[in-house]
């Protein structure tokens, strides 16, 4: 594409340095320029990509988009905001992927990544190829690309969609975090339906209050538009027993179907029974009831469900059909995950990070427990730290031995996490034990026949931040490996 070409998805910027070069590539990162790319200069948290202007003009860039004064000899775009302008020209470059796709998005604290994992799977059941952007990394036609966000830079997705579409996929699933929604990395994606999960305490080292979190994840809702097209139904799917939803509800044009157990809803679970093995309930719709008896576990998996069968449900999919494949499903990586290496006891990776998550899964466990709970939690660094004792509060309230450790200390001490969180637990009883290996081998060695330990905060992860390097480690081989060496002794 030519570089006029992709400047008529601005309305307002100007041309330093004349020409009309070839575009190859669209870029944020210098070291990844090749001859023919548009390198856009992004002013990051961190890094400021003017810095590296230079650098992407010596390898080749064949023009430049900036908002602050560049010395190059390469056609220069000024534009007020670079990274605004990144969206509309991907959107453009890559042929306005998200047009042609059924797109669906998913925030909220928790459950994002079992929703998109739940919903492509219910798609693809029916015959939709179905791609998935989210934490674990971008899925379609059997592909597999890491991310280092949850939500991927804007000119990645759009780039993505564009793949996804090309390879046949006719719907798109995608985890769209708070974080995403106020930097504008979903920019110019043409959702079709949001779905809201819940609201409860996280990223306030980044929107401050809950309200500005609530806000933030607003944005997806918002963003389906203000139009009413005979041939497109775009709809909020909204968790009812949630209060953030009666906002979501105002802020959004769009069709509303709710879920929920506590208060009635268009998708509604009653006589829900959790069991060691799997979860039952009875799914209610309209005047409809259908029996689900499905291995996921507890009942944040109940909503989870919901969720994925309403927006499912748009479409066009049987509700009879959807169910099947909810009951065929045996569970989500690192996501209430069991470790299974002999042992008679039970042992439980979850992604339990926040403190709603911790409590859903400690509760959920004592919804079977026959003997000890053991839970082992940590806290990240260089994140919102006033959840640290109340992370800390939970795993001793609700379970029979707390074992305190660490989670990715990234750049802080790992101690001074750790006293953070024993502030929300003075006078009582719980271990600390600083180093994750040890505390998950203690855990191992001391379990008795009947507990249940709950190994928490990393899930899926198979890497621990130290510093600002990552280092391997799963607390799923870490788990096992321990287990194996206590059945070998």
């Amino acid at each position: 594409m030519k570089l006029a070409d992709c400047l008529k998805a601005l309305a307002d910027f100007r041309q330093k340095n004349m020409g009309d070069p070839d575009i190859s590539e669209i870029t944020i990162d210098s070291r990844q320029v090749k001859p023919g790319s548009l390198f856009f200069c992004i002013k990051g948290h961190h890094v400021d990509g003017h810095l590296f202007a230079v650098q992407a003009e010596e390898r080749g860039a064949a023009a430049i988009v900036a908002q602050d004064p560049i010395d190059v000899s390469v056609p220069v775009i000024y534009v007020n905001d670079t990274h605004r302008a990144l969206a509309m020209i991907a959107d453009r470059f890559y042929g306005f992927p998200s047009h042609n796709l059924h797109l669906i998005g998913v925030t909220g604290t928790n459950g994002k990544t079992t929703i998109t994992y739940l919903v492509q799977s219910i798609q693809e059941a029916a015959g939709i190829n179905t791609g998935l952007i989210g934490t674990m990394g971008m899925r379609y036609k059997n592909k597999y690309i890491p991310v280092q966000n949850t939500t991927p830079e804007v000119h990645l997705i759009h780039k993505n969609l564009a793949d996804m579409k090309n390879n046949g996929a006719g719907s798109v699933v995608m985890e769209t975090s708070s974080n995403a929604l106020y930097d504008g990395r979903v920019h110019g994606c043409d959702f079709n339906v949001g779905i809201f999960t819940n609201l409860t305490e996280d990223h306030l080292d980044l929107h401050g209050t809950m309200k500005d979190y609530m806000y933030a994840k607003s944005l997806l809702f918002s963003q389906l538009g203000n139009s009413y097209r005979n041939d497109e139904i775009k709809a909020a799917v909204l968790n009812v027993d949630d209060p953030a939803s009666e906002v979501y509800k105002h802020m959004t044009a769009a069709h509303v179907i709710t879920y929920g157990i506590n208060k009635l809803a268009d998708y509604h679970a009653t006589s829900i029974q959790i069991t060691p093995s799997g979860t039952t309930f009875i799914l209610e719709v309209g005047e409809n009831k259908y029996p689900v008896s499905m291995k996921l576990i507890g009942k944040f998996s109940v909503y989870n469900v919901l969720a994925a069968l309403a927006a499912c449900s748009l479409s066009k999919i049987g509700i009879t059909d959807m169910i099947k494949t909810v009951e065929q499903i045996k569970g989500v990586s690192g996501r209430f995950e069991p470790v299974d290496a002999g042992q008679n006891f039970t042992v439980i990776v979850d992604y339990s990070h926040t403190p709603d998550s911790l409590e859903n899964a400690l509760s959920t466990i004592k919804e079977f427990a026959e003997k000890r709970i053991i839970a082992i939690v940590g806290c990240g660094g260089d994140r919102e730290r006033g959840k640290r004792p109340i992370m800390a509060k939970i795993a001793v309230d609700e379970s029979d031995l707390a074992i305190l450790t660490s989670d990715n200390p990234r750049t802080e001490d790992p101690e001074a996490i750790l006293a953070e969180m024993e502030t929300g637990i003075k006078g009582r009883s719980y271990m600390k034990i600083t180093d994750r290996r040890e505390a998950i081998r203690y855990a191992m060695q001391n379990a008795e026949e009947g507990d249940i330990v709950l190994i928490a905060g990393k899930g899926h992860e198979d890497y621990q931040i130290i510093g600002t390097k990552k280092h391997h480690f799963d607390d799923r081989e870490e788990a096992r490996a321990a287990i194996v060496a206590r059945l070998n002794k």
